[in-house]
């Protein structure tokens, strides 16, 4: 853990250093807009490029003191790990197969890690990585950001509250389109490393969404896998890993009369679908549903009655949602704010970690490195799955 003369900076902005996200890289901006859209963080530090000089320049253009622009994540880990002023926290926004090596380094630091998702390419190096953490003083966060989403809280807050009584069935999807086409050969950054089982690991839209898509029916719900029947295809010629995946789910029955079953669709090469994630749950009660692009709704229907709407602030919404809220109600609130909101979660971890003996509090919710482990164990039973032509898969945890 952070050492308590490193820590001790009093409720200023927790220092921040980022791994990847330099120059042409999508996703270390939306870390970095999160991670200061409450004023929780603040950047300092960088080794933003495999590249040393696109390091430095992309450190220029975010303003970074150039000593403290680092030509690799190894010798940022050290030098920031010795000042009396380093880093705190590392925000790791690489592709999938840079997630393990960093991660490892800064944790053996005593530096807490934020991680982007999925957790690690391979089965193997998520154990190592949980093994790390789980014997680590340092919090480990892993950035789904969907779990962030007020509604999605209260829904987690309702199914936990036995609002839908027994739950029976799950439906979650997560379709896109723009790899309908052969866009890794086309020069796109972001498809030429998705694709590339390589650097993104076996699976394809099963890693970048399904993951996603998993992790949240799991968040809401709290039903824990039991096994899968995946059927997973790579419909774009050439292309070497999986474009889109059907996923049957089995649930385990803890207790219940009849466990619950589920079904999950992610899809890269359906037109028309931009980031089109949704989740239905329904119960013995009533029924939830949630979509992604409409973000501050929440529909409930209780059985027999009419639906309802309850949207983000408005009268139905509970403290789960309130205290991931910003803004008033009829102001929409989405991805940004959803992506600020496991920043926002690892900053109160954080500062309680700062105070010596100090504890996080129950209600504050994040990914951890277990759910990491998970997420990976889903992709690598549907690879198993759907190559033994979708048989009945448990995950290998």
């Amino acid at each position: 853990m952070v050492s308590a003369s490193k820590s001790s900076g009093g409720n200023g902005p927790i220092r921040l250093g980022m791994v990847g996200g330099g120059q042409g890289a999508f996703i270390g901006g939306v870390h970095r807009i999160a991670s200061r859209l409450d004023g929780e963080f603040s950047l300092v530090a960088g080794a933003l490029s495999s590249d040393p000089e696109r390091a430095k320049a992309s450190a220029a253009e975010l303003g970074l003191d150039p000593a403290r622009s680092y030509g690799s994540f190894a010798e940022m880990a050290k030098v920031e790990a010795a000042r009396d002023d380093g880093i705190e926290a590392v925000a790791i926004v690489t592709p999938n197969h840079m997630h393990f090596a960093p991660a490892k380094a800064f944790l053996q630091a005593g530096i807490h890690v934020i991680c982007d998702k999925p957790l690690t390419s391979t089965l193997a190096e998520a154990k190592k990585l949980v093994q790390l953490a789980e014997s680590s003083a340092s919090l480990f966060v892993l950035t789904h950001n969907y779990t962030g989403y007020p509604m999605v809280r209260q829904a987690r807050e309702m199914v936990a509250g036995g609002v839908l009584g027994d739950l029976r069935v799950v439906h979650v999807e997560y379709p896109q389109d723009w790899l309908t086409e052969k866009a890794e050969a086309t020069g796109s950054k972001q498809a030429e490393w998705r694709t590339d089982p390589k650097r993104s690991g076996a699976g394809g839209a099963t890693g970048d969404i399904g993951t996603h898509a998993y992790n949240l029916a799991r968040f809401v719900t709290g039903l824990e896998l039991d096994a899968l029947a995946a059927d997973l295809d790579a419909f774009v010629d050439g292309r070497l890993v999986d474009d889109n995946a059907h996923v049957l789910l089995r649930f385990k029955a803890n207790g219940k009369a009849r466990p619950a079953k589920g079904m999950l669709w992610a899809s890269q090469v359906a037109p028309g679908n931009e980031n089109a994630l949704a989740l239905r749950v329904y119960g013995t009660k009533g029924g939830l549903e949630w979509s992604q692009e409409q973000p501050n709704h929440l529909w409930y229907t209780p059985f027999g009655e009419p639906k309802r709407l309850i949207t983000r602030g408005g009268a139905g919404a509970g403290e789960a949602a309130a205290r991931v809220s910003r803004i008033p109600p009829g102001h929409p609130e989405g991805y940004l704010e959803g992506f600020a909101n496991i920043y926002a979660e690892a900053a109160r971890a954080i500062r309680a970690m700062r105070k010596k003996g100090g504890k996080v509090g129950k209600e504050v919710v994040f990914p951890t490195v277990r759910d990491g482990l998970e997420g990976v164990a889903f992709v690598d039973a549907c690879v198993r799955s759907s190559k033994k032509n979708g048989a009945w898969t448990k995950l290998a945890l």
